[in-house]
């Protein structure tokens, strides 16, 4: 590097120095100095000059410099009003780094000069941080052995006692005795830090952090005035409250000279301070719109006069502020909307919307499995359905923890607060309903027990019992003994503005999963354009579970009839509510599709009577996912689909009558990889519209389209098209099948090694594998818009509610993402990303 003299702080912007020859600090001192606020006076000692002031050739002019800028000689005791100029001299490299040599503040004056006349308060402060200031000399520049200056440390508590034996031993035991002169202490200094910096404990400190091993320093020389005890010290400022996030800068001071001993020394509030509040508002403002970001600043003051050390960003602020701030800047003008969107992350919003746990480090980890719905909750342990209920029914709040759930589980998993089970995956039927029902959960904890019959858990060496507590993560999918502290979810008035301009911006449409009114409703309340998917067989769930059940184990045609004929019924009204709450809105249904192993009693067992159990035994399927299931089911029972057909046609007639309001319905027939399958469905959609049309008068206007949930009907898209007015893609299945995963199996034994061993990046189920499933989609795109250009395409896996699979799906053009009702708000923030930022 070429050499550009001492820089004045503030000087160096005009000549085009950056933070490879200032330093950090010294690129924080051009910011502040740059905007016209009050930085001390000193000098920035580029890194190529360093070795100039290491050896002293460039002491003398740095000194000069330095009073020059200050207006007063550096060591002169004043008597009139006590007081003397010290020198401070600190380091900074290029790049941020952790290690660094200390600050040495004590330097400039002779420590044997202090008049006694001097404040008491101002003198023990000079002894301290002349203390810390030659200690640290005497060890990296004197040679003085360092456990010898740590005995003297300990042999006297008091600073002032150290002063003596301190100055004997640098006379004895180093390369020469302490200087009193202030050129000669700083030469002393600057290889003191320079040699701090090149000791083997700092080049561990380097590469922990994967600095590289020469990583320069530039040196920072300032001006201190050290006066009466009452009338100076130091502090620092933020620019917001961090739970509110409102731009109220708060901020504590204490008196003295900043590095001196704190023992017995106040910290007051910045409105003790006087002019201290208005100054750093109006300090904390500018280097908001300066840096866009939360900020603090590190202050120091004589009387009334402030002046920053230096300014840093805060850049892990907590969502509530970063969200106020993309805010305030946009409406100030200094930044737009568009800003403000790309400014707030899709962490931001799961910070905002969930519970969060606070974690302190003394918690006592029961098990951990895999996150399979965020948020966090503490409870009572319940270990059945209907524990869960009793417990809630008393005023608990509940953890239902299990090996599995089922359908028949829901009335217990809509009781408790979060959601355990000791198998399954991101895609189980508890992670699924947990995510529904906007519950934390955690699933695949395979190391925890669950003992029905004597009412415990166990994992590893920890055994709790029914009704102990428990705190449950669903963000790290761990799940703790006892209660921790949980932090209140508060969507902010920011966040919601946010939202709203990110709406402005996106391309996609943003829908939900929603199988219910009440689910309907909470997704529309957060932002949805309409639902994407409603899973009929959730209708089925607990209670209902019998109806479907008697439909497919029926065993003759009059029975089956009467079964349909009550689940008919039963979805009737399911449908009104759902319609209801979506309003004039798109809406998706698809009709039932679930692995029979969800609707079938789990032994015989459980069956109603013997032929009821015969005949769970002989629809036993040993790959229930890839067996009857979806259309394949409804063919085989051929009423089943026209009775949920009927069903929700005349709800839509019904509704349509009664609320004047028209739904844009879109009916979904599931796991589809033969065109046939689509065509003979969609002929009895047809005849029973008629049907329904000649009963009540209404034609239901709807349109038909498939799930895309297998490699097949990707390749047939264009086929699957010519009838098929949409197209849903399935991503969970489709990956699944993709990869030959069963998606319960592997997530927690194969999926979590392949990504710690690097044959994953992620898990695919977490995030869309664009190489894979993608390249099936983009396959299935091409070849449905050759048929039917104006085709709607869109995903309803929980990927529609992962930011970097909605970017992917904005790249492939799809017309809209689905999600669970409480990633809603993700899912708008990540579609405008992906338009912003693609």
């Amino acid at each position: 590097m070429d050499d550009v003299g001492l820089v004045p702080f503030g000087r160096g912007g005009e000549r085009g120095l950056d933070a490879r020859t200032l330093g950090t600090r010294g690129t924080q001192l051009e910011t502040l100095a740059g905007l016209g606020l009050p930085v001390p006076a000193g000098v920035t000692v580029p890194v190529p000059n360093v070795p100039g002031l290491v050896s002293g050739v460039r002491t003398l002019a740095a000194l000069e410099l330095v009073e020059g800028l200050a207006g007063s000689t550096i060591g002169t005791f004043t008597g009139s009003a006590p007081g003397v100029l010290l020198l401070r001299l600190s380091a900074s490299a290029p790049l941020e780094a952790a290690g660094l040599p200390p600050v040495l503040t004590g330097l400039g004056f002779d420590i044997t000069s202090i008049p006694s006349d001097f404040e008491a308060h101002l003198a023990a402060d000079l002894h301290h941080v002349w203390w810390q200031t030659a200690s640290f000399v005497a060890e990296y520049a004197l040679g003085v052995p360092g456990d010898l200056v740590s005995a003297l440390g300990f042999d006297h508590a008091d600073a002032r006692d150290r002063v003596a034996p301190l100055l004997a031993l640098c006379a004895a035991e180093g390369s020469g005795p302490w200087p009193a002169g202030p050129a000669d202490q700083l030469t002393l200094a600057a290889n003191a830090i320079a040699a701090r910096w090149a000791s083997p404990r700092a080049a561990r400190a380097r590469r922990n952090q994967s600095l590289p091993d020469d990583l320069p320093l530039a040196l920072h020389l300032e001006a201190v005035h050290a006066t009466a005890h009452e009338s100076s010290g130091y502090g620092s400022a933020t620019s917001r409250d961090l739970e509110s996030g409102l731009f109220t800068p708060s901020g504590t001071f204490r008196r003295g000279i900043r590095g001196a001993d704190e023992a017995g020394r106040a910290q007051r509030t910045l409105e003790e301070l006087p002019g201290g509040v208005s100054l750093l508002t109006r300090v904390l403002a500018e280097l908001e719109a300066q840096l866009r970001q939360v900020v603090t600043v590190d202050f120091e003051f004589q009387g009334e006069k402030i002046v920053l050390m230096g300014v840093e960003a805060m850049l892990r602020a907590p969502a509530r502020a970063l969200t106020s701030l993309a805010v305030d800047l946009a409406m100030r003008g200094i930044t737009d909307e568009a800003t403000a969107v790309a400014a707030v992350r899709p962490g931001h919003v799961l910070d905002l919307m969930f519970p969060r746990p606070r974690l302190n480090g003394s918690e006592l980890l029961l098990v951990s499995g895999l996150p399979a719905s965020p948020g966090a909750s503490v409870g009572r342990i319940a270990l059945t359905s209907d524990d869960a209920i009793d417990l809630a029914d008393e005023g608990h709040t509940v953890v239902l923890m299990a090996s599995e759930t089922t359908p028949a589980d829901l009335p217990g998993m809509v009781a408790a607060a979060a959601i355990v089970t000791s198998t399954g995956g991101s895609a189980s039927h508890a992670a699924v309903v947990a995510r529904g029902l906007g519950r934390p959960a955690v699933c695949g904890a395979s190391a925890l027990r669950v003992d029905i019959v004597n009412g415990t858990v166990t994992s590893g060496e920890i055994t709790l019992s029914a009704g102990d507590v428990v705190s449950v993560d669903g963000d790290s999918g761990r799940v703790y003994v006892g209660e921790i502290e949980i932090r209140v979810p508060d969507p902010s008035l920011a966040l919601t503005t946010v939202l709203q301009w990110a709406d402005d911006a996106r391309r996609l449409g943003v829908r939900a999963n929603a199988d219910t009114g009440a689910d309907a409703a909470l997704a529309i309340s957060l932002g949805a354009e309409g639902i994407g998917l409603c899973r009929t067989e959730h209708q089925f769930m607990g209670d209902r579970l019998p109806l479907i059940r008697r439909v497919i184990l029926a065993h003759d045609a009059d029975t089956e009839a009467r079964a349909l004929a009550a689940l008919a019924d039963a979805q009737r009204e399911d449908f009104r509510d759902l319609l209801r709450a979506v309003g004039d809105r798109p809406v998706t249904v698809r009709l039932l599709d679930a692995p029979m192993h969800e609707f079938l009693p789990a032994t015989a067992a459980e069956a109603e009577d013997e032929h009821q159990a015969k005949l769970v035994e002989h629809m036993h399927e040993s790959n229930p996912m890839l067996g009857v299931r979806g259309v394949r089911l409804a063919l085989l029972h051929d009423g089943l689909y026209p009775a949920q057909v009927e069903a929700l046609f005349t709800a839509w007639a019904d509704i349509a009558a009664s609320d004047g309001v028209r739904p844009q319905l879109e009916v979904m027939v599931p796991l589809v990889s033969i065109p046939a399958e689509l065509i003979m469905t969609l002929r009895t959609m047809r005849r029973v519209n008629q049907e329904v049309a000649t009963r009540t008068g209404t034609l239901v206007p709807f349109k038909v389209g498939t799930m895309v949930e297998t490699p097949r009907a990707a390749l047939m898209a264009d086929k699957l098209a010519q009838y098929a007015e949409f197209l849903s893609f399935g991503t969970n299945d489709l990956t699944q099948l993709t990869y030959g995963f069963s998606r319960d199996d592997v997530e927690r034994r194969l999926l979590g090694p392949y990504v710690e061993r690097g044959l994953l990046d992620v898990s695919p189920f977490t995030e869309l594998d664009e190489h894979g499933v993608g390249a099936l989609m983009e396959i299935a795109v091409q070849r449905a818009r050759s048929v039917r250009p104006d085709i709607k395409l869109g995903i309803c896996g929980e990927h529609g509610g992962d930011a970097i699979s909605v970017a992917y799906c904005e790249r492939l053009g799809l017309d809209y993402v689905s999600c669970s009702p409480h990633r809603v708000p993700i899912a708008r923030l990540a579609a405008a990303h992906a338009v912003l930022t693609p």
